[in-house]
């Protein structure tokens, strides 16, 4: 039986989850490169207001961050160390800049999802089916629960949480907290979770929703804000990087490139292997994630773009040599 943070180490990204007592009850997914927590990089100080300990680096590769805790003699065109302490966030139109401050440790690499959770083993494959069905969770952003369901909309602010449904107000409610939680935890969810309940009237109501979310979020390190009249709460924890929502909400492609990469890993029988995708998804696949998966499997690999497939619908699968 599975039990505590198993890791897959995809080809572009790594994927998580946390067993316990045999159920997935956490997730977390990673996309390798670019400014990540953890890692400190050399950089240069490109901007910094007069009297402010706030700015903004650059660093190899053209990304910019914004700088806080700014020592006063730092000046404009300085090159530093940097800690990444938040990474960059994104929709379809805009990002949220990644957050570094300044360090004197030597410069290192983001850790790896293996060594940043704990006791976390390393494994080839997770239980047969659970990773798909958190990730079809993430990409519907839709929970559905007896009686309603949650809407997510993740922004680089927050994310958003809608409940919807056909119970009374109050039953809607309740009925919605334990699914929430469940949730939260299993597409890595930080910083700001706004959620909309239906308006609850009476004061008694709206505590006992607050309880049910205070038992339901006990072992989550978080603070919230009570319900208000409008049924409208907010969770708040730490935020360090984008969630599963974000990957896949707001670079589709690029998480259907790897998903493509992971379905490949598993074919089985003699041939070559062929990746099928929208021409999008096969325009993220890189040469070097291409030859990455010739190594692993040892086999041939082709592409064929077929504008016919959903972003979603990449299929691999074995072909005559």
């Amino acid at each position: 039986m599975a039990e505590g943070w198993l890791v897959e180490q995809g080809i572009g990204e790594e994927r998580a989850i946390l067993y316990h007592a045999g159920h997935a009850v956490a997730a977390r997914m990673r996309w390798p490169g670019g400014l990540e927590p953890g890692a400190v990089v050399q950089g240069v100080l490109v901007s910094k207001p007069k009297g402010s300990n706030r700015g903004r680096a650059a660093f190899p590769g053209g990304a910019e961050t914004l700088v806080d805790k700014l020592p006063r003699e730092a000046s404009e065109g300085a090159q530093m160390r940097f800690a990444v302490t938040r990474a960059s966030v994104g929709e379809a139109k805009r990002r949220k800049l990644a957050q570094v401050r300044p360090t004197d440790l030597p410069e290192r690499p983001a850790p790896s999802l293996a060594e940043s959770l704990p006791e976390a083993k390393i494994v080839q494959n997770f239980p047969a089916g659970d990773w798909e069905e958190i990730r079809d969770l993430a990409v519907e952003a839709v929970v559905d629960f007896a009686g309603g369901s949650l809407h997510f909309a993740p922004t680089p602010a927050m994310v958003v949480v809608d409940v919807d449904g056909h119970l009374p107000p109050r039953e809607l409610a309740l009925a919605a907290v334990e699914p929430l939680a469940r949730a939260i935890r299993l597409f890595g969810l930080g910083g700001i979770v706004s959620v909309d309940f239906p308006t609850l009237q009476a004061r008694a109501d709206r505590k006992a929703v607050d309880a049910a979310i205070e038992t339901a979020l006990a072992d989550f390190d978080h603070e919230r804000t009570a319900m208000n009249g409008f049924g409208f709460v907010q969770i708040v924890s730490r935020f360090e990087r984008p969630s599963m929502l974000h990957f896949v909400q707001h670079d589709p492609a690029g998480a259907a490139a790897r998903l493509l990469l992971r379905r490949a890993e598993a074919v089985e029988g003699p041939g070559r292997i062929e990746l099928a995708a929208h021409p999008a998804v096969i325009v993220r696949l890189t040469d070097n994630w291409l030859d990455e998966l010739r190594r692993r499997t040892g086999r041939e690999v082709s592409t064929r773009p077929d504008p016919a497939l959903a972003i979603e619908a990449p299929h691999a699968q074995l072909v005559p040599l």
